[in-house]
């Protein structure tokens, strides 16, 4: 799907967006809708978070039901398969008052046989459901750069490009109910792989003694470039792990990647190794850090820095 990103301040006199979840992801994916001219209305756990959108020019609500009752579109984006069940099948949930025809958008990213128990109940109360999971992290989110991947029927797909185009840059329709969530645990399984070997390839270089900058952007012009290189490697050598993308919410994903793998018969063996390390960091109190933290227990294991001099 390719069409033209909507203006900012473009004025959607027809769409109203109700918005569930406003974290590290959803705030700004929020913010950029409204930005656009979306009728945006918010609602957040933390009220709090909801103030960002405010001052967007969104609007607040202070229920899961005043954020979906009037919307054309629904968007969740919350952070596992138990709050996506609660806040869309819960009794006063989505799927209780919302109306129908009404289009639902998950962009969590949660089990796939959550996401199609989702759509079917979707569908029984007379809605459209789609499950969008992203990859990008904040930066993406903020940029409005993701790359969101699409489960559902086509026709719902297409009635949401509009909407989708002003969150990312790359917008797939992958399958069925279902598929956008098993396209983003492969998507998962491999950030996660590149992340660990980021982390031992900077601790190699570091315990190397050569330059580590200049090390760092050759490696990004060869064969070993990769987003996941220009965008977690300065957090590596700066160690700084102000969190774009929990540790916690990887270790989570990790175990849908390992579930769905054992389902369909196939062995993910550096993934499950990988899965253990993060399990490792977030069992022993690193969870709140980004992921770009499997750094700190690459390092620790070769014995090169303190855990104190690792922030």
């Amino acid at each position: 799907m390719k069409r033209p990103r909507a203006r900012s301040g473009e004025h959607h006199t027809m769409t109203s967006i109700g918005f569930i979840g406003l974290g590290i992801m959803g705030a700004p994916m929020a913010a950029n809708l409204a930005d656009a001219g979306y009728d945006v209305i918010g609602y957040n756990r933390s009220p709090d978070k909801i103030d960002a959108l405010v001052k967007h020019g969104g609007r607040a609500a202070t229920s899961v039901a005043e954020a979906t009752k009037g919307a054309d579109i629904v968007i969740t984006m919350l952070p596992d398969s138990p709050d996506v069940t609660e806040v869309v099948t819960g009794a006063d949930g989505v799927l209780a008052n919302a109306h129908p025809g009404q289009l639902l958008i998950d962009m969590s990213t949660i089990r796939p046989e959550v996401s199609r128990a989702v759509a079917a109940a979707g569908a029984e109360a007379g809605l459209r459901v789609l499950d969008a999971p992203v990859s990008g992290g904040e930066a993406g989110a903020i940029e409005g750069t993701l790359s969101i991947m699409v489960g559902g029927k086509p026709a719902d797909f297409e009635t949401a490009g509009p909407v989708l185009e002003v969150l990312g840059s790359t917008i797939v329709h992958v399958g069925p109910s279902g598929a956008g969530q098993t396209v983003k645990a492969a998507n998962q399984l491999i950030v996660a792989g590149n992340l660990q070997l980021l982390a031992e390839a900077i601790v190699f270089l570091e315990a190397s003694g050569v330059d580590l900058d200049a090390s760092v952007r050759v490696l990004g012009g060869g064969l070993a470039g990769s987003t996941v290189l220009d965008r977690k490697a300065a957090n590596m050598v700066n160690r700084d792990f102000t969190p774009g993308f929990r540790l916690a919410l990887h270790h989570k994903d990790m175990g849908l990647v390992t579930a769905a793998a054992r389902e369909a018969g196939v062995v993910i063996p550096l993934g499950a190794t990988v899965a253990q390390l993060i399990g490792a960091l977030v069992a022993r109190g690193d969870g709140h850090l980004d992921h770009a933290g499997l750094y700190k227990l690459t390092s620790e294991l070769s014995h090169r820095l303190p855990d104190a001099d690792l922030r």
